[in-house]
């Protein structure tokens, strides 16, 4: 792939702190739009263990350096220090108060490095009634509204996404966004600016077409209540002949026109808003769709202007002529692991990466040099090493 730095954000440096969850979805963002990402970890045996995501995981890591440091040690604290004083960007997502509590909060850092944007990612954010609170993703679309907006499941519970929604969205591409937003202003001021990033207040402005209608008219969104929860038959999920399900967003009436021709129901073209009706044209379209298998109606539907397309697996988005055409997965190379596919540099933006993409294995680290570029001694550092405060 490019080196790290190519992309816009070319120059810009972040220590990530977190693992796994919403901060790592947004260290990997900034890292594939050309951001230097370091992260940050103790060495083995030295602290409480984080979670170790699969070595696949967050792009196997691809284009980051990672650096083993002890902060509960005086001087594993300093290490950490030196380079947070030198980077653009300082990630988290301890429980609020922690990253104050081991010393490496904003105000220590922002004491070293003014102009530093620090980015603090939390369930439900630094204070209110709820910063204590544990969580994860489920946690975040329960409060935030998202699940009670969504069609149940069977028994009337409110289904498991098949995303982490809350951690990828309203986490981190909010935090990602809010980011590069701080480091925009600050090349205009040269002022750093803490970032207090809440995962259900993303949920919440995900959900804010439903709240926003409830907050001026005074309704009570959910399932059923208009087009876009289910209400309208024009708009859901359909089985065809060969138990594969085909998604249908005919909202316009054109497109929906289109739709019943194909289907042979030109009978229920003027119904299409009635709501005593949807009962029947809902059995109409079902019965439709039933008489042949998904992919001969996506042959013949999808590029009639129709808005429907064909619910795919993960393994059908492997193989997708669409995805293949705008080369979104690339060939990943690691010494442990060999060669394997993964999801590339697919945003907008991004610079897409020469292959196969180098990886690092799990146990890699960049330490010593990270910190011999920061004025360390080699000789010293050896001698942390020896003592167990880097690896």
């Amino acid at each position: 792939m490019p080196p790290p730095g190519a992309g816009p954000l070319e120059g810009t440096s972040v220590l990530d702190l977190s693992s796994v969850g919403p901060a790592s979805r947004a260290t990997r963002l900034l890292a594939d739009y050309g951001a230097r990402v370091v992260k940050i970890a103790p060495p083995p045996g030295r602290a409480a263990a984080l979670p170790v995501p699969p070595f696949y995981a967050y792009g196997a890591r691809r284009g980051m350096q990672r650096a083993l440091i002890g902060l509960d040690d005086p001087e594993g604290l300093e290490a950490f220090m030196a380079l947070a004083s030198r980077s653009d960007v300082v990630v988290e997502s301890f429980r609020p108060g922690t990253a104050d509590r081991l010393g490496i909060g904003y105000e220590a850092v922002r004491a070293l490095n003014p102009g530093v944007v620090y980015c603090s990612t939390s369930g439900y954010g630094r204070r209110g009634p709820r910063s204590g609170w544990a969580g994860h993703d489920l946690d975040y679309l329960a409060v935030g509204g998202y699940l009670a907006m969504t069609e149940p499941a069977a028994g009337g519970s409110p289904p498991l996404p098949g995303a982490t929604i809350a951690d990828a969205a309203a986490g981190g591409m909010q935090a990602a966004l809010a980011i590069t937003a701080a480091l925009l202003r600050r090349a205009a001021t040269g002022e750093g600016t803490l970032l207090d990033v809440s995962v259900a207040g993303g949920v919440l402005w995900l959900m804010s077409l439903a709240v926003d209608e409830h907050l001026a008219t005074g309704t009570s969104p959910a399932p059923g209540h208009d087009v876009l929860s289910g209400r309208y038959a024009c708009y859901g999920t359909y089985r065809a002949a060969d138990d594969r399900w085909l998604a249908v967003a005919a909202i316009e009436p054109k497109f929906f026109a289109n739709l019943c021709r194909a289907l042979d129901c030109e009978g229920w073209l003027d119904r299409q808003y009635d709501d005593e009706a949807q009962g029947e044209l809902r059995k109409a379209l079902s019965d439709a769709f039933a008489r042949r298998d998904r992919d001969t109606w996506v042959s013949r539907l999808a590029g009639a202007d129709t808005c429907v397309a064909p619910v795919q697996s993960v393994d059908e988005l492997a193989t997708d002529e669409q995805f293949a055409f705008s080369g979104s997965f690339v060939e990943a190379k690691s010494d442990r692991h060999g060669s394997f596919r993964q999801v590339g540099a697919v945003l907008a933006g991004m610079e897409r990466p020469a292959e196969p993409v180098e990886v690092p294995d799990e146990e890699s680290t960049d330490t010593e040099d990270l910190l011999a570029a920061v004025g360390y001694e080699r000789s010293r550092l050896a001698e942390l090493k020896a003592r167990g405060v880097l690896a």
